[in-house]
């Protein structure tokens, strides 16, 4: 056999080798991509082509920006700018748009590839659609947090489910509760799980800005248009283009200001503090409050127009104290954050978390962290107990009690109430006018109960 034979043979084995490798990825239920440091698609196998919509013959050869019309990866694409020097393995959720349009969930699971001398030569994303999944998880409240938001409660699913929903719409949000519900996380998630994932997610708090500096906040201000302007400055909106602003305690706008505010929703249009320059932007508006706007419509405090403007999808996020059945799970998350801090692990002991599932959280999930955090510090990385909690959480049980005597629980009422309420002890504790703590107690000291 000569030299060319020889290399004629060699180069076969290496064809039928790469085909056998084309059939095994095409054949796998994982989406495959690969690119290198230029972006530029090198692989896309069969369930990349099902999932996203897009052909092979669109993808191979060009940059994966093009192909989707933005970073497939949105916000976790770490190749927007100039390519890291290498990349390990990282696991995310993202929401992509098909080419069809549709908004899907995927799981993406993302390496960086390597040549023989060890050298960074591009990445390997494996993914899968878990749209369906989820769905059934919210169905079936097996979700226990959503896009960075804690909780299971049934109230709180139909959060998820709103937002999920505003994924592919682009419509102004909306968002009202107390404070220290979550509002801005809320936010976030919509923007995070919209096609403005990949864009700028930009808050801005209305009430917490003096009112002489609001406008130039918003909407930036020329060089020299006041004493102290000493260059251009682009405003929030400017900074949000092509993604989203969120405007915090929107209710607190002044009624000059709600004006400029309505023009830009109307024409997507804005001049900077002293410019002549029509400036023209991209941004999804949501806006937020903990208080009642068609209240404040009434007494003239807040343009009507301009909430039919803001409000064209409202969501409302339950009150920490309508979702009780969340409170061991927060507290649970925020003690593993602790621990990711460098906290010692602590755990809550039954008589502490009864006491918190009694108490009326009026600062809501905020309040249950600083609670949480103000317990470690005083049990000193040891368990918390019941004592270890702030003052007012403590002193609530006596307040949850309705008027009148003080009722003298028995072994005969409780064993009553428990077989009343169907074993759950919460609700057999409101039975008897007592709060959960009082209860557990009682049942300690009363074996026979």
């Amino acid at each position: 056999m000569d030299a060319k034979e020889s290399m004629t043979i060699s180069l076969e084995n290496i064809i039928a080798r790469q085909r056998n490798l084309q059939n095994v990825l095409d054949n796998l239920m994982e989406g495959i991509i690969a690119h290198d440091l230029n972006r530029k698609v090198l692989f896309f196998n069969r369930a990349a082509e099902k999932i996203t919509g897009y052909s092979r013959q669109e993808a191979l050869g060009r940059d994966c920006h093009e192909i989707f019309g933005g970073p497939f990866c949105g916000s976790k694409c770490t190749f927007c700018g100039q390519p890291p020097d290498s990349l390990g393995h990282h696991t995310y959720v993202i929401n992509a748009a098909t080419r069809a349009g549709d908004s899907r969930q995927i799981e993406m699971s993302v390496t960086g590839m390597y040549d023989e001398t060890g050298a960074f030569v591009g990445v390997l994303a494996a993914f899968r659609d878990i749209t369906e999944i989820t769905s059934l998880q919210l169905r079936l409240g097996e979700l226990t947090s959503f896009s960075g938001i804690v909780g299971r409660d049934r109230k709180m699913l139909e959060v998820y489910e709103q937002i999920r929903n505003l994924a592919a719409a682009d419509y102004p949000v909306h968002i009202t509760g107390e404070t220290g519900t979550g509002k801005e996380m809320v936010a976030a998630a919509i923007h995070n799980e919209s096609p403005r994932a990949g864009g700028p997610f930009v808050p801005v708090n209305c009430g917490a800005l003096p009112e002489g500096l609001l406008e130039s906040e918003l909407f930036g201000h020329v060089k020299g248009a006041f004493s102290g302007a000493i260059r251009d400055k682009k405003g929030r909106f400017e900074l949000a283009d092509g993604g989203t602003l969120f405007l915090d305690e929107v209710s607190e706008l002044p009624r000059h200001m709600q004006v400029k505010l309505l023009r830009v929703l109307q024409s997507n249009t804005f001049e900077r503090v002293g410019g002549e320059k029509t400036i023209r932007v991209d941004v999804r508006i949501i806006s937020a409050t903990n208080m009642d706007l068609k209240r404040e419509m009434e007494r003239r405090n807040f343009r009507e127009d301009l909430f039919y403007r803001l409000s064209v999808v409202p969501i409302r996020i339950p009150a920490l104290r309508e979702r009780q059945n969340d409170i061991p799970l927060l507290a649970s998350h925020f003690l593993k954050l602790a621990s990711e801090r460098g906290q010692k692990a602590a755990l809550l002991s039954e008589d502490a978390l009864s006491l918190m599932m009694d108490y009326g959280w009026p600062g809501n999930v905020r309040e249950l962290q600083n609670a949480i955090h103000f317990a470690l510090v005083k049990s000193r990385g040891r368990n918390i107990e019941a004592e270890h909690l702030p003052l007012e959480i403590r002193q609530s049980e006596c307040a949850i009690l309705k008027p009148g005597p003080a009722p003298r629980l028995t072994p005969e009422a409780v064993a009553s109430a428990i077989e009343k309420a169907g074993g759950n002890k919460s609700r057999a504790a409101k039975l008897l006018r007592v709060g959960r703590a009082t209860l557990y107690r009682f049942m300690e000291k009363t074996p026979a109960v």
